[in-house]
């Protein structure tokens, strides 16, 4: 996973010279001050780097030809103190690579009511400079997330925060690489999809590799790899006497953690940062991954079950923003329902790859029979998730775009025991309530997979569409199926209009 610190946000004002050299001194000092503050806040995990006041076209291109050709910055804070012609912006911001937020705030945070003259009032007109500053961005058609209020208050940092989140998880996309051990699940579509479009949109690439190249890394793993491996098990989870050494199912815990440390050594030698398998391809290998595919989501890899490269790769972008923070984050789906009238819940599940990071309390090692992929029985780690609020989203290729689907749920402790159930499972209330959300997510095309998170946020995530520059749609407390079905199909102008805007 990426090290949040050596990451950047440049702290970038707007003035102009008209203002004379004292008052562009000032506004340096008093930005100076800002990104100071936002550096020091706990709720804005990277750096935040002021960046000498911007007073005219030249100075905005090169700032943008460095942030761009920088890869710690990873976003910029626009802020206008004074008025700042925005004329001046558009060459710099019609080549922009990076996300960006416009912070409109101001220095002083009350009017000096006894001793405000015009001179103060020219130094902070951050209300003219930055009505004047959006209109250049929505002139450009540029996205950007705009935040108001007072640079000291922490709604404010928070907001900045949450876009830091997401620009890091798109700074982790570009360039990235997933793999596909063998291909999609045979005959299905919405783990499917346009590659090439993919990279052109998103800047990762989904490589396809034969399992018998994985099944090579596999075979050539040592014993003592195995033990080592094994000995963290032991340290790390419950194991059951039929698990451990000596008892039945000994041998597929073995198979099973020499099936994890080719995988580990496979995705480090060829530098990916997720992966995908299908349990319809195994060839050559023992067992479906079961546990080894929890314990390298754990470790920040993204995962997607069947093929489903989108998913694995939203897996990784939301393990990357919720970076540090409590609260875990797993490939999962959508499994069977609870409809008792009076507690409707889902139990999301999945048939062995749910990662730990979820969990409440120590997960449990344990081999049962997988009925499916016709291989010997999987190891895997079986836990019930922490309850709390959490979020579950999902990619989709709409052909001529990509959706960002996030559900608002609430995940409970399991009204009963499953003392038969032997997966990690995750039950939860989605807001508004089951059968809203329930058709408010097919009707959007949602897949049956989904990156679930009890740390990352609605914000989070929608910053991440909006830098993307994809489609986000939300399902939440607030949402009505008639509004709903409405913005789908306002969605759908919109999406085949705009790429024919002039600008």
């Amino acid at each position: 996973m990426p090290k949040i610190a050596d990451y950047e946000l440049w702290f970038v004002t707007g003035s102009q010279h008209l203002y004379g050299p004292e008052t562009l001194q000032q506004v340096a000092a008093d930005s100076t001050e800002i990104a100071k503050a936002l550096d020091a806040s706990s709720a804005i995990p990277v750096k935040v780097v002021f960046k000498p006041v911007l007073v005219s076209t030249e100075s905005v291109s090169e700032l943008v030809a460095a942030a761009n050709n920088t890869p710690r910055c990873i976003g910029l804070v626009t802020w206008c103190h004074t008025f700042s012609p925005s004329k001046m912006w558009i060459n710099g911001l019609k080549v922009l690579q990076k996300p960006a937020v416009h912070l409109h705030t101001q220095y002083n945070r009350d009017i000096p009511w006894a001793s405000i003259d015009m001179d103060f009032m020219n130094l902070n007109q951050a209300a003219h400079g930055d009505r004047e500053h959006g209109f250049i961005w929505t002139r450009l058609r540029k996205d950007r997330k705009v935040i108001v209020g007072h640079w000291k208050d922490e709604k404010v940092q928070a907001k900045i925060g949450a876009f830091a989140r997401a620009a890091l998880a798109w700074a982790d996309w570009q360039g990235a690489k997933f793999v596909r051990f063998g291909d999609n699940m045979r005959d299905v579509a919405v783990t499917d999809g346009d590659k090439v479009s993919a990279q052109y949109k998103f800047g990762f690439s989904v490589d396809y590799y034969a399992v018998g190249d994985l099944v090579k890394r596999i075979d050539a793993v040592g014993d003592q790899q195995i033990d080592d491996l094994i000995a963290e098990y032991t340290d790390a989870y419950a194991l059951t006497a039929d698990v451990k050494k000596g008892g039945n199912h000994y041998a597929s815990v073995r198979d099973a953690a020499k099936i994890e440390l080719g995988m580990r050594a496979f995705l480090k030698e060829v530098g990916a940062k997720g992966y995908t398998n299908t349990f319809q391809d195994l060839h050559g290998m023992k067992q479906l991954p079961g546990i080894g595919s929890q314990r390298l989501m754990a470790e920040g890899y993204g995962f997607g079950a069947e093929g489903d490269w989108k998913t694995a790769a939203l897996v990784r972008a939301v393990k990357t923003m919720t970076t540090g923070l409590a609260g875990g984050t797993s490939f999962i789906e959508d499994y069977t329902y609870h409809l008792d009238p009076a507690n409707p819940c889902n139990l999301a599940a999945h048939m062995l790859e749910v990662c730990p990071s979820i969990a409440d309390g120590k997960p449990k090692l344990e081999v049962h029979p997988l009925g499916i992929g016709g291989k010997e029985d999987p190891a895997r780690l079986v836990f019930d998730s922490v309850a709390g609020p959490a979020t579950a989203a999902t990619l989709i290729d709409m052909g001529n775009r990509f959706r960002l689907i996030v559900d608002e749920v609430d995940v409970i402790k399991p009204p009963h025991p499953m003392p038969n159930l032997p997966v990690a499972r995750a039950m939860w209330k989605a807001r508004p309530d089951f059968e809203t959300a329930a058709m408010a997510w097919i009707l959007a095309g949602g897949a049956h997979h989904s990156a679930f998170s009890l740390a990352a946020t609605t914000e989070m995530l929608e910053d991440f569409a909006t830098i993307a520059g994809i489609e986000f749609v939300i399902i939440d407390a607030d949402t009505k199926i008639r509004d709903f079905k409405q913005t789908l199909r306002t969605n759908e102008v919109y999406y085949a209009l705009s790429q024919g805007w002039a600008i």
